[in-house]
């Protein structure tokens, strides 16, 4: 089993990565999402790694008919919970993006927030975008948001300390090979003494890829065009580019 394959793991690390900044954001991206590919309500998007649903619940409360897909049911739980307590509906479905297959279902699919790159082999990771590219309905979007490699080299810090969710978090980082990884290990020390908790430690690999490769697979799978931004209000994607973003249409 790949590390994000476990229950276990998100347990204990989505309070620190998902944290009120996160949270807080969420409606903008999702106004961004609806606006960029001309969503009306009723629309069928696919958030695919949707995870605690933090995107797919504001996206639904729009009015788009959501589908959220990912490999962990107690995110899925999660997502659940969040839509009825905020009177919207999703569909949820618990299945590993390397199999999904909807083709030609929906308007929009979205990959947001680094939910790609974390395979063991590049074939994996390009079955995943092939399987969104496929589910994507001709006139299409596909909104993809992702640590890239430049912006990996940009932000590039050995590591850093802070407290959140009851923790002090410690994160250490390492390039892999000619910066065509990063090694991620992320130490949670209880804040008090007396917690039951014991330390966490975990490592994983993320994969990075250029975002020219990335733009270049997207056409290669179907989309008719794909441009590169530096974040969501599509300023450049240059050295002062925050993330990546990918938007892809058929």
């Amino acid at each position: 089993m790949e590390w994000f394959e476990s229950e276990n793991f998100w347990t204990q690390y989505a309070p620190i990565m998902f944290d009120d900044a996160r949270w807080a954001e969420a409606p903008t991206v999702a106004q961004y999402v609806k606006d960029i590919a001309k969503l009306s309500p009723g629309s069928k998007v696919l958030d695919a790694g949707c995870g605690l649903g933090r995107i797919a619940v504001e996206l639904a409360a729009l009015g788009l008919d959501v589908t959220g897909v990912d490999i962990i049911q107690s995110e899925l739980d999660a997502a659940r919970d969040s839509a009825e307590a905020e009177g919207v509906e999703l569909t949820l479905i618990n299945q590993d993006l390397r199999t999904f297959h909807a083709k030609n279902q929906f308007d929009c699919a979205v990959n947001l927030y680094t939910s790609f790159g974390y395979c063991d082999t590049v074939e994996e990771d390009m079955q995943i975008l092939r399987n969104i590219a496929d589910s994507v309905k001709p006139d299409g979007t596909f909104i993809m948001e992702c640590t890239s490699r430049e912006t990996a080299i940009l932000y590039w810090t050995p590591g850093e300390e802070f407290e959140r969710a009851g923790y002090k978090v410690v994160t250490h980082f390492e390039v892999v090979g000619a910066w065509e990884g990063l090694k991620s290990q992320w130490t949670l020390y209880p804040l008090q003494k007396n917690q039951k908790q014991p330390v966490v430690d975990h490592t994983f690999i993320q994969r990075l890829y250029p975002a020219t490769f990335l733009r270049n697979k997207l056409l290669e799978f179907g989309f008719s065009k794909a441009d590169v931004y530096g974040d969501f209000d599509h300023s450049p994607y240059d050295e002062h580019a925050r993330t990546m973003i990918i938007i892809g249409r058929k």
